[in-house]
């Protein structure tokens, strides 16, 4: 991992016009509400759906096995399309398609909340993946532009890093709330209002996308090589666990994936404008925000799912009481994301990623150690409170570097690659993370999402602070290759 230690580029004078054009519209403050609702929208819909599920499989006559469809499309097609969503940003308009990320998040929503026909509602659920892998780069990249790099930016991220957080924590509560009262369709419905008030703001506050820039032309056949080999792979590792890693169909997805991966890294080395730059796979930013942003999918963004099991199937808490459990967790991620923006200004973006990751190990540990058959939600309060505290820390900063020093005209697509890097880190984390809970279990009932118990559970978790420790640890050590060595003094004679 690369540190993101050194000065910081002076803003540029893109950054500066973007900046001053975007507040001659709107304020930064109300430009900077339409993009933290457009994180809450994604964070939200991401867990509303998971307290819907069983009410889902029952209503629509969907299998054990394929109700985890309704999960696995959103993961799949938002992995895939997250790196052609940042380049469509950059070449074709981010306030452009950040409109239509929103109104296609409000379409399909509708789409699936109107069926009860198990494969509509897993098509409406990829088009809202669809709709994230667009709405998520352009957001960003929006971020990066319209507020100038330092200070102003990393408190932007920071508001909208504490947004994602409530999403979270909003989505889980909001889906037993919504299906207890009104059914389960109600958790596609609640997306379309907030959906469509962001794509009014963005029209009303957004400064207009300017004329596309002569000579730059968007590679489609190097977009669908990478879109295919994207989806593809997440396809093998979400599809691996149940179908068995050797089957037929997971290694002809696989190897179709690499085939097309590697098309594409070819095509990239000769178009004459690659949907990825060389340069930005040079940038220091980006050599470090993609492996933490692998990692932070495979720990951070996976714990959510274990500790709700734990939660229903070990303590017995119902729906609601589990989603009102990540309330305390949601406020401390939003304190954490702004103690990063702190740290960044006051030392540099390795400090929290560095110490967040240490203290997200530690806190991790402690969860584990509280996940007994007969804890409660009060044991679990100090390593939540600790690992949402780096968790909120690490995730402002991995934005913050995966912006620093990138031309206005490739932050989409810097933001779209650290995000599939944190879409593919969370699909194969979570992964490997069920196999290895679910190990002890035998037969048929390991393929169940809650087939591991107690201690399956805790040995997962400290699998997740061992895998934490050791990111800390790399770059605590790439911190102190990078300090200058001191001259040795000369000997007298």
């Amino acid at each position: 991992m690369d540190g993101a230690e050194g000065t910081r580029p002076v803003p540029s004078d893109a950054h500066r016009t973007a900046d001053r054009t975007g507040r001659g519209r709107g304020g930064a403050r109300a430009q900077l509400a339409v993009l933290a609702a457009a994180q809450f929208v994604i964070a939200a819909d991401y867990n509303i759906v998971h307290v819907a599920l069983p009410s889902i499989g029952t209503a629509a006559g969907f299998s054990e096995h394929d109700l985890q469809w309704v999960v696995s499309a959103y993961v799949v097609v938002t992995g895939g399309f997250l790196l052609f969503g940042g380049r469509a940003a950059d070449l074709l308009g981010r306030r452009r398609m950040f409109v239509t990320a929103a109104v296609l998040y409000a379409v399909a929503s509708l789409a699936g909340g109107a069926t009860a026909e198990p494969g509509v509602i897993v098509a409406a659920r990829a088009a809202q993946g669809l709709g994230g892998a667009l709405l998520f780069p352009a957001t960003l990249s929006l971020i990066s532009t319209l507020f100038a790099e330092g200070p102003a930016r990393n408190r932007a991220l920071a508001v909208w890093g504490a947004m994602g957080a409530f999403g979270l924590c909003a989505g889980s509560l909001a889906g037993g709330l919504l299906v207890d009262a009104f059914g389960w369709a109600s958790v596609f419905y609640a997306n379309i209002p907030p959906a469509l008030a962001i794509a009014a703001g963005a029209l009303l506050l957004f400064p207009p996308d300017a004329a596309r820039e002569p000579g730059r032309r968007f590679d489609a056949p190097g977009a669908v090589a990478v879109t295919g080999g994207a989806t593809l792979l997440v396809y093998t590792v979400v599809r691996g666990p149940q179908s068995g890693w050797l089957s037929p169909e997971v290694l002809g997805c696989g190897g179709l994936a690499l085939l097309l991966l590697a098309a594409y890294a070819r095509r990239e080395r000769r178009f004459a404008d690659p949907l990825t730059p060389p340069r930005l796979l040079r940038a220091a930013g980006v050599r470090t925000a993609v492996p933490t942003a692998l990692v932070f999918g495979a720990t951070f963004s996976a714990l959510p799912y274990f500790l709700t099991l734990y939660l229903q199937r070990v303590a017995g808490l119902e729906p609601l009481a589990t989603g009102a459990a990540f309330l305390w967790p949601a406020i401390v991620v939003a304190v954490g994301a702004r103690a990063g923006e702190w740290a960044v200004g006051r030392f540099d973006a390795a400090a929290p990623l560095r110490y967040g990751l240490a203290s997200g190990a530690l806190g991790t540990a402690l969860l584990a150690l509280a996940m007994t058959e007969d804890g409660g939600y009060l044991a679990l309060l100090p390593g939540l409170t600790l690992l949402s505290l780096a968790q909120g820390a690490v995730w402002t900063a991995l934005w913050i570097v995966a912006a620093d020093g990138i031309a206005p005209a490739d932050q989409g697509v810097a933001s779209g690659t650290a995000s599939t890097a944190l879409q593919l880190g969370g699909a194969v984390g979570l992964a490997v993370l069920v196999a290895v809970a679910n190990a002890g279990v035998s037969g048929a009932a390991a393929e169940g999402p809650g087939a591991a118990g107690a201690d399956g559970l805790r040995t997962t978790v400290f699998v997740v602070a061992g895998t934490l420790l050791a990111a800390a640890l790399a770059y605590t050590a790439r911190a102190r290759a990078a300090r200058p060595r001191k001259a040795a003094p000369a000997m007298r004679r």
